[in-house]
């Protein structure tokens, strides 16, 4: 049997004819003459290399061999009637566009993950991608240059600007493994009172992230550093501590050890911002399913670090 010689036309005529016991009935079916089913069948029954029809006087029946011939013929017509319509979907749905921000250590795991997961979901999506401070992505957000942006959550909202919240984020002192504290899980703010600090800036509120505020006592900054990588170089160098979200855990190197602040305020949560604009409806959903989900893995990350430092 020559499968080459197998026809979509034929597939159809013979899938019809079985369906009708009839050429006549079939050729009625589909816009052709009898002659040219008669034909058709003829070509398809010359490649199987034997006969797809019992002839009888009230109509036709398949043998054995058109019976296999329309279990495939079932498949491959399928196959390309989906891919009909796969084609019709792409030509009338262009490429998508999604302008998307986020705060330095967001883009650590939890974006590039979620970036990649909307992808393999939607290849035609195009993802262009803003770093910045938090409140001025809601800015840009609200003035229209971003369509949605991953930042904490921000103590005013924009007129226009909608939130959605994505996860609770423990704040996390990072120390190096040769410090007294590293084989903890955890501290309290009274056993990180006397510890020297390696912060963003010297405003103290930079330097524990709004984690805790001592009233009568400052923390003591050791280095200035804005970079992440310069700071975890400093940490686990032993010159100094400092703070880190839980989201930014995947990256940060075994020199570094972690411990959870026992304190209720030692939390931040990440959100993400949109104007609610109908036109990124559908890929800010399909992101922010992905933001969630990979959030969820990200918390089970640092459950298992911690406990890896017990």
């Amino acid at each position: 049997m020559s499968m080459d010689e197998f026809s979509v036309s034929g597939l159809r005529v013979v899938r019809e004819a079985a369906a009708c016991g009839s050429f006549s009935t079939a050729a009625e079916n589909l816009g052709y003459t009898q002659s040219a089913v008669s034909r058709q069948i003829a070509l398809m029954e010359r490649a199987a290399g034997r006969a797809l029809f019992e002839r009888h006087a009230r109509g036709v029946r398949p043998t054995a061999a058109g019976r296999v011939v329309l279990r495939h013929a079932d498949v491959i017509l399928a196959e390309l009637e989906q891919a009909r319509h796969d084609i019709r979907h792409l030509a009338a749905r262009p490429a998508g566009r999604l302008r998307l921000g986020a705060f330095s250590t967001a883009m650590a795991a939890l974006v590039p993950r979620a970036i990649a997961a909307t992808a393999a979901r939607d290849r035609q999506l195009r993802i262009s991608l803003r770093e910045g401070l938090s409140p001025r992505l809601i800015t840009a957000v609200a003035r229209g240059r971003l369509d949605l942006a991953v930042v904490t959550s921000p103590d005013t909202v924009p007129s226009g600007v909608e939130i959605e919240p994505l996860v609770d984020d423990p704040l996390l002192v990072a120390v190096a493994s040769t410090h007294p504290l590293a084989r903890a899980t955890s501290a309290t703010p009274d056993l990180l009172r006397d510890e020297r600090w390696i912060a963003g800036s010297q405003e103290p509120s930079a330097t524990l992230l709004g984690a805790w505020r001592d009233p009568v006592r400052e923390p003591e900054i050791a280095f200035v550093a804005r970079d992440w990588f310069a700071k975890l170089g400093l940490v686990a160098a032993g010159l100094g501590v400092t703070v880190v979200p839980g989201i930014a855990v995947p990256v940060l190197p075994p020199t570094i050890a972690l411990l959870r602040i026992d304190h209720p305020a030692a939390v931040r949560r990440t959100v993400l911002a949109h104007r609610g604009d109908r036109e990124t409806v559908e890929s800010r959903g399909m992101f922010a399913e992905a933001l969630r989900d990979r959030a969820a893995e990200l918390s089970a990350e640092v459950r298992q670090r911690l406990r890896g430092g017990a």
